[in-house]
C-alpha cells in the first residue's frame, strides 16, 4: 500500500511549541507570577517568617480543604453554572462522619458514607436546577440555608470531638505526617488536583463541560445530554465538599455545627483569583489550585508583616482585585 505524505503549507506558519503551551496557560501563569509576587512582598516584609519552613507547614495543614472544594468549584463555574450550597453540604457530610466514627464505626467506612451523603446532596440541587428549572443561583443559597439548619437542629449548638481518631490507621494513612516537611493530606490535595486536570483537560467529561458552559443549546444539537452534565456537576461539587469536611474532621478532631462556613467566600475568591471567568465556557483548574494558595497565604501574611487581623479582609479585596484585573487583560487573547 502506497503512503501520501501531504507537504505542509509554506503559507502557514509552524505553532512553537512553547509558545502555544504559555498562550494555553496564560491565565494559570498569570495566577503562579501574583502567588511569587505576593509572597516575595511577605518575605521582604518579615524574612524572619517566611523563610521558615514551618510557616509553610502551617498554610499546607489546612490548605487541601480549600483545594478539594475549589477543584470541582472550577468545574462547575465552567459548566455555566453556580453552587452556593457547598459549605452545608461539607458540613452536613462532615457530620455523618462524626457521628458514625464516635459511635464505633471504621472510619473508611464513614467516609464512605460521607462521601456518599455529599453525591446525594449534589445530585438533590443538580435535579432542583435542572428538572425543577430554578435558577442555580437562588436554588444553591436556598439548599445551604436549609442544610445548614438542619444541622443547627439536629446538633443543637454542641460539637463532636472524636481524638480516638488520632489513632486509626486512616487517621495515619490521610493526615499523618506529624513530623513530616509537608502533611500527608497536602499529597492526596494534589492527587485530586491531577484527577481533576485529566477530567478537565483530557477526557471527554471535561469537554462536554466547556461545550454545555459556553453554549448549552449548541451542545444538545450535537448530542451531548446536558441535564446529566448539569446534575453530575453539583455532585462533583458534592463529593469535593464531603471529602474538604471529613479532611476538616482529620485535621482538627473535632466536627464543629459551623463546619464549612468559613470557605463559601475564600473558595469562589480562589477561582476567580485563579483565572477562571464567571462567563462559562473557559477555565483553568491548576489556576483554581493556585488561587487557593494565594488566598490562604494572605491572612498568614498580614499578620507576619506586624499588621493587625483588621487589615485581613482589606487585603483580601486588594489581591482579588488586581488579580482580576491582570486577568482581565489576558482574556481576550484567552478566549
Amino acid at each position: 500500500m502506497a503512503v501520501v505524505s501531504v507537504p505542509r503549507d509554506p503559507a502557514k506558519p509552524r505553532r512553537n511549541p512553547i509558545r502555544a503551551f504559555v498562550n494555553d496557560n496564560r491565565r494559570a501563569f498569570s495566577a503562579g507570577l501574583i502567588l511569587i509576587i505576593m509572597l516575595a512582598s511577605f518575605t521582604l516584609a518579615n524574612p524572619s517568617v517566611f523563610t521558615n519552613p514551618l510557616t509553610y507547614r502551617s498554610v499546607f495543614v489546612t490548605l487541601p480543604v480549600a483545594i478539594f472544594l475549589v477543584v470541582p468549584l472550577v468545574f462547575i463555574i465552567t459548566g455555566g453554572e453556580i453552587d452556593l450550597a457547598f459549605p452545608a453540604t461539607m458540613g452536613f457530610s462532615s457530620w455523618a462522619f462524626a457521628i458514625a466514627v464516635r459511635d464505633g464505626w471504621d472510619p473508611f467506612a464513614a467516609m464512605a458514607v460521607a462521601v456518599v451523603l455529599g453525591l446525594l446532596l449534589g445530585s438533590l440541587i443538580g435535579m432542583l436546577v435542572v428538572y425543577a428549572n430554578l435558577s442555580s443561583l437562588i436554588a444553591t443559597i436556598g439548599m445551604n440555608f436549609f442544610l445548614r439548619g438542619l444541622i443547627n437542629i439536629g446538633a443543637q449548638g454542641f460539637s463532636i470531638a472524636i481524638p480516638d481518631l488520632r489513632k486509626t490507621f486512616m487517621y495515619s494513612v490521610f493526615s499523618g505526617g506529624a513530623n513530616a516537611a509537608i502533611p500527608y493530606q497536602m499529597f492526596w490535595a494534589l492527587g485530586f488536583v491531577l484527577l481533576g486536570w485529566f477530567l478537565y483537560n483530557r477526557h471527554r467529561f471535561g469537554a462536554r463541560v466547556h461545550c454545555v458552559g459556553d453554549n448549552p443549546d449548541s451542545s444538545a444539537e450535537m448530542g451531548i445530554n446536558v441535564k446529566r452534565v448539569r446534575i453530575s456537576l453539583f455532585m462533583f461539587v458534592g463529593v469535593g465538599a464531603a471529602l474538604a469536611g471529613v479532611f476538616s474532621v482529620l485535621i482538627n478532631f473535632v466536627w464543629w455545627p459551623t463546619t464549612g462556613d468559613g470557605f463559601l467566600l475564600p473558595a469562589l475568591a480562589a477561582v476567580f483569583v485563579g483565572g477562571t471567568p464567571a462567563w462559562g465556557g473557559v477555565g483553568t483548574l491548576v489556576g483554581g489550585a493556585v488561587g487557593s494558595t494565594i488566598v490562604s497565604f494572605i491572612e498568614t501574611g498580614v499578620i507576619a508583616a506586624g499588621l493587625t487581623g483588621f487589615y485581613t479582609q482589606f487585603f483580601y479585596g486588594l489581591i482579588i482585585i488586581l488579580s482580576l484585573i491582570g486577568h482581565r487583560f489576558n482574556g481576550r487573547r484567552y478566549r
